[in-house]
């Protein structure tokens, strides 16, 4: 029994190994078409990761105007880029940290610039008349401040504020409990320790706890849930 255990974990070792290298060979091929100029291949990108760029970018800037406007310029930076891109990191990873930095770039702009206007357009939907809540079910729920993001009636609440949980935490939040990083991906797009990484994601769930737990009371004996106190959070500086 013992070793037909070990055989079967032995294969699936092996689907999996196979499984990323097929992985990684397709994207090879991607990326040497994407450098050869094919029209294909950047309509594939385009495709595969206009949507996913402009999530992210929308959660730091929050605000749909200048989010579209910042995913397009992070294309710009992709396209002008991609002769120079020779895998130090996955496709993906790549693309993320070149939308973190320009949504960043952005947002210090804003500061300085424009944080005394006010936006004319609707901050629900985006431009193709889709939501911008946060996933259904979210990809780490243990320790995590997100159980009442299931219920809809108060999802935008949910991203009220996580909107106002402070950068760099919130940015850590975002990339893994909704964009589904792992802790690696999320170094490496941030260019952190994983340490640092596992810090920021900390803070940022329980500044956003801490931001909900007022209306979770509210709202928790209707819905059913048991809200407990949340504890002091003391730790050093990442």
């Amino acid at each position: 029994m013992r070793n037909a255990v070990r055989s079967m974990a032995g294969v699936s070792t092996l689907a999996n190994l196979a499984s990323a290298i097929s992985a990684r060979a397709e994207e090879a091929s991607i990326i040497a078409e994407l450098k050869a100029g094919s029209e294909d291949a950047y309509a594939w990108l385009i495709a595969h990761y206009h949507q996913p760029v402009y999530g992210l970018v929308y959660r730091i800037l929050n605000d749909p105007a200048d989010a579209a406007d910042t995913t397009q310029e992070v294309f710009l930076k992709v396209f002008r880029g991609m002769k120079r891109f020779h895998g130090e990191a996955s496709l993906k990873t790549w693309i993320y940290r070149i939308a973190i930095h320009e949504a960043s770039n952005q947002r210090r702009w804003w500061f300085r610039h424009k944080r005394r206007e006010t936006t004319m357009e609707s901050q629900s939907p985006d431009a193709e008349g889709q939501s911008l809540a946060l996933k259904d079910t979210l990809v780490d729920e243990h320790d995590s401040p997100f159980e009442c993001a299931a219920h809809e009636e108060i999802r935008g609440k949910v991203e009220e504020e996580l909107s106002r949980v402070q950068e760099p935490y919130r940015t850590a939040v975002i990339l893994r409990d909704i964009e589904g990083l792992s802790y690696e991906e999320i170094a490496d797009i941030l260019q952190i320790s994983l340490g640092t990484v596992k810090s920021r994601l900390m803070r940022g769930r329980f500044a956003l706890k801490q931001r909900l737990e007022a209306y979770a009371k509210e709202v928790g004996r209707d819905l059913g849930l048991n809200v407990a106190p949340v504890p002091s959070l003391e730790v050093g500086s990442d």
